[in-house]
């Protein structure tokens, strides 16, 4: 994946570039924005048809604080799987490349509501009454699940909790 690595030493960041994504990881709390952008239906889906770089399934293991368990089960997948996608230089197919940029929405969302990745990975396995009282991890193994999911965090965002 890496074409171009840079390093910058002042704020402990990593960057890693390629044709169509960007990752940045920051040594305290991992942060992951994916280019173009996933905020737009269209540029969703053609980086979806194009198909992830499988390390950004394992960077998404390290954004979540999934475990391997909760990852396997919401994805479908091995992270055995995942690692020999890695070291064949393999992409993801469009199904799962497009749960994980929706995951990496709701992550980035979940984030700047809660505070943190590990708060928002707790809210994730609370009970959510806006959710018919469901544990929102419970929902993420959907496109579905996902987008109810963020309906809900627009809400808490919002004050709407009635």
């Amino acid at each position: 994946m890496a074409k171009d690595k840079t390093i910058d030493k002042k704020k402990a960041l990593v960057i890693y570039k390629d044709a169509d994504t960007v990752s940045v990881f920051n040594d305290f709390e991992v942060g992951y924005k994916t280019m173009p952008k996933y905020t737009d239906a269209i540029s969703l889906l053609n980086t979806s048809k194009k198909g992830l770089d499988a390390k950004s399934a394992l960077d998404f293991l390290s954004l979540s604080g999934f475990t391997q368990d909760e990852f396997q089960e919401t994805f479908k997948t091995t992270v055995k799987t995942i690692q020999n996608h890695v070291n064949k230089d393999l992409k993801l197919d469009a199904a799962l490349s497009e749960k994980l940029l929706k995951s990496f929405a709701l992550f980035d969302t979940g984030i700047e509501i809660f505070g943190s990745g590990q708060a928002f990975h707790q809210w994730l396995g609370t009970p959510a009454y806006g959710l018919g009282n469901r544990l929102p991890f419970d929902m993420m193994d959907t496109i579905t699940g996902i987008q109810l999911i963020e309906e809900e965090l627009i809400r808490i965002q919002f004050g709407d909790l009635a």
